[in-house]
């Protein structure tokens, strides 16, 4: 009978260190996924910053541009079609005439 308490002792220990490996093994893993996760999201928002960045430059340029009279005179011709005194509105892409 003594040996049977003797094999039986080494194979509850041995099912229980498998119990605390599988543990430890699926924390890891886990660990794992959400450190994946928080450089995918760290790397998806360093995108969003540069873009921020290069946006912001653009517009701190175009305020610099904004009190100049060519620049203020290519706006009005590019975005609001203004024209000139004594010049003719130009739309590329329509014809006049009835043929």
């Amino acid at each position: 009978m003594a040996r049977r308490k003797r094999s039986r002792r080494p194979r509850w220990f041995v099912i229980a260190m498998l119990v605390i490996l599988g543990y430890f093994g699926s924390m890891i893993v886990s660990q794992g996924l959400y450190l994946s996760h928080v450089h995918e999201d760290q790397r998806v928002a360093a995108e969003r910053l540069a873009a921020a960045r290069a946006e912001n430059e653009r517009l701190r340029a175009e305020k610099a541009h904004l009190g100049e009279l060519p620049y203020i005179e290519k706006l009005a011709r590019e975005e609001l079609g203004m024209t000139g005194a004594g010049e003719l509105p130009y739309a590329p892409g329509k014809r006049s005439g009835g043929n």
